[in-house]
């Protein structure tokens, strides 16, 4: 990967509107890595002390928050709540209405 492939992660999640969320796989495929989900996780998990960067609107492919961990406690609930997004039992409900593709959004 590229030396700047964390930023150029980042710059898209900032794009992320309130009260939306987007997943580790659409922001790969949106930055020409398919199949490189694991990679976005990776720079999700370096992210958390960046006030600046939204890292609670990335979620699985499901809409389950599996980055929470990282947030300490009920954080990225908490957030997401905040922004009107329902979170059941780590797992977002309306999942497909809050979805934001940045391949269909941004280009």
């Amino acid at each position: 990967m590229p030396e700047n492939a964390f930023d150029d992660i980042y710059q898209v999640v900032k794009l992320v509107p309130l009260g939306r969320v987007t997943t580790y796989g659409a922001i790969a495929a949106y930055l020409g890595r398919k199949g490189g989900a694991r990679f976005v996780g990776w720079a999700m998990n370096a992210c958390h002390g960046d006030a600046s960067i939204p890292a609670h609107r990335v979620v699985n492919r499901n809409g389950v928050l599996t980055g929470k961990a990282f947030f300490g406690g009920n954080r990225m609930q908490e957030l997401l709540e905040q922004e009107g997004i329902v979170v059941k039992n780590d797992t977002i409900v309306d999942f497909k209405k809050h979805l934001w593709k940045p391949l269909t959004e941004l280009l």
